[in-house]
């Protein structure tokens, strides 16, 4: 059977490139970075080689990357050591409601401690309004969170707008980019914390990086022994971090890439959209992730489509993957349009830099089939027809 993966938001598959390049550094660099012996010294230059393509890949220091196990690490780590490191100031958090589950659980778990959390509404594609965040900022505040591209609709967020106006108001600001990281334009400069991750990018999963500026305020959220200047604990994953950057090298080398994404995700978005009473999910164009296409078929379920399309071969998703197991509709399009109908019947196709146009033109065929189907069974549909 023909296998058309378009889940690429929830993870990639790893590059061959990548893969081979890992299992040299498994095999020959196993010293411990911090070790001072000759197979150390060997680990920690191949570690600082990684570092710095990171750090070159968003134009910042190399000392101001830290590398940990993935995503939701450097998010945990961002939210909630800058929050105690800063209490002296105040415990007023802002975040939006579109945030990916593991930054609205560690505020909720902030909020659990004592600290105040502000969660922003977004408009009708999935934008934060840069007034109203303005608006919600106080004295008090201590940090500002908000997705760069997020997960499910892939709305891509006003960066350096928003982190102006926390540079206005003396507030940090922090981005969650591992969908972004390298599909959209990311720099340093637009923010003080920048969470980034690998296997988004076809890299390895279980590492990931947080960027954080030179003089930010933050106190380590894992303990041990003192790696990454003490400021993340714990013998470092070398051959995964190797990976990680050998994957930024490929996707920074493909120049052309992006575009290659972003006319099949126009032609996705098109083909869908010619199913009957479907809607687009976020914006068009370039304020759009480059493989991101999220549609809502009315009269149906989304996990009823997502299960009839593996059965066909392709798979896709009816979220973000952190919620795929869960009934409830998704956190993310209830906040465009407070609509479970529509969110319920969302479903989220995910690109990579290997997808093709073949790939997507089966993708479309196999949906309206199986959304077709799924309407003359529906009992939503029995129900409008009454």
């Amino acid at each position: 059977m023909k296998l058309v993966y378009l889940d690429n938001a929830a993870t990639t598959a790893i590059d061959a490139e990548v893969e081979k390049f890992m299992q040299k550094c498994q095999l020959g660099l196993y010293g411990n970075a911090s070790s001072i012996h000759k197979k150390g010294r060997e680990a920690k230059e191949e570690l600082e080689k990684a570092r710095k393509v990171i750090a070159k890949s968003i134009g910042a220091k190399e000392k101001e990357i830290i590398f940990t196990s993935g995503g939701t690490e450097a998010n945990n780590f961002a939210v909630k050591g800058v929050a105690f490191a800063n209490k002296g100031k105040g415990r007023r958090i802002i975040t939006t409601k579109i945030e990916h589950e593991c930054v609205l659980n560690s505020c909720r778990w902030l909020e659990e401690q004592g600290w105040k959390v502000t969660y922003l509404g977004v408009d009708g594609k999935g934008f934060v309004s840069g007034k109203e965040l303005e608006k919600a900022i106080r004295k008090d505040t201590v940090l500002v969170s908000i997705i760069h591209g997020n997960n499910e609709i892939g709305v891509i967020q006003d960066l350096k707008e928003l982190h102006e106006i926390c540079k206005r108001h003396d507030v940090l600001f922090h981005t969650d980019a591992c969908q972004s990281y390298t599909k959209a334009e990311l720099k340093a400069e637009w923010a003080d914390l920048i969470t980034l991750n690998a296997h988004k990018i076809h890299g390895p999963k279980g590492v990931g990086a947080l960027y954080i500026k030179e003089r930010v305020k933050i106190s380590p959220w894992q303990h041990g022994g003192g790696h990454e200047r003490g400021m993340r604990s714990g013998t470092e994953n070398l051959a995964g971090i190797a990976g990680f950057a050998k994957a930024v090298e490929l996707a920074v080398d493909d120049k052309e890439g992006k575009k290659r994404m972003a006319k099949l995700r126009d032609c996705l978005i098109s083909e869908l959209l010619k199913i009957p009473r479907t809607t687009l999910n976020g914006p068009r164009g370039e304020r759009r992730l480059c493989n991101n296409a999220n549609v809502s078929f009315a009269g149906v379920e989304g996990e009823g489509i997502v299960a009839a399309l593996d059965a066909k071969g392709v798979c896709a998703s009816t979220g973000s993957a952190c919620a795929s197991r869960s009934l409830e509709p998704s956190h993310v399009l209830i906040a465009l349009e407070n609509n479970p109908e529509r969110a319920h019947g969302s479903v989220r196709f995910t690109l990579s830099r290997y997808s093709t146009k073949e790939e997507v033109k089966y993708a479309a065929k196999c949906a309206g089939e199986v959304v077709e189907k799924l309407r003359k069974i529906s009992p939503l549909e029995s129900e409008r027809e009454r």
